[in-house]
């Protein structure tokens, strides 16, 4: 895919591109393909600018290679995208996780907010997490 295509689609599909690349293991090049020149972190865990980001998953990726994400649903408003996503860690559990991101007027990311919680075996309404 040319970065002329990439360019060309909305926020929901380059946020969903820029988490899937990062999370199964290549966070320089969605970092390089996604995100804007400064980029703002607001995950406690991870230092702020494209390095922390870059360092953290490239961690991520090599004590959790097995680890997957489905993308339950999303939503775009203006130049905020929110991603809803199931997440299996082998061997450590699963997640559902709910991710912010902010896109500047080049179309590219520069903020990024998220909340992360266990999947529990029951619930009191006996809902599920989606």
């Amino acid at each position: 895919m040319s970065m002329k295509n990439i360019a060309e689609k909305n926020y929901k599909t380059k946020a969903i591109e820029f988490y899937r690349m990062a999370f199964k293991g290549n966070p320089r090049k969605a970092v390089e393909h996604f995100v804007g020149n400064h980029y703002i972190q607001h995950n406690p865990l991870v230092t702020d600018g494209k390095a922390g980001f870059i360092d953290y998953f490239e961690q991520m990726a090599r004590e959790y290679p097995d680890k997957e994400v489905q993308f339950v649903r999303s939503v775009e408003e203006g130049n905020l995208v929110a991603l809803h996503t199931h997440q299996t860690w082998k061997g450590e559990g699963e997640y559902v996780t709910m991710d912010f991101f902010r896109f500047d007027e080049n179309g590219k990311i520069v903020e990024h907010w998220d909340a992360i919680q266990d999947i529990p075996d029951e619930t009191a309404n006996g809902n599920t997490m989606y």
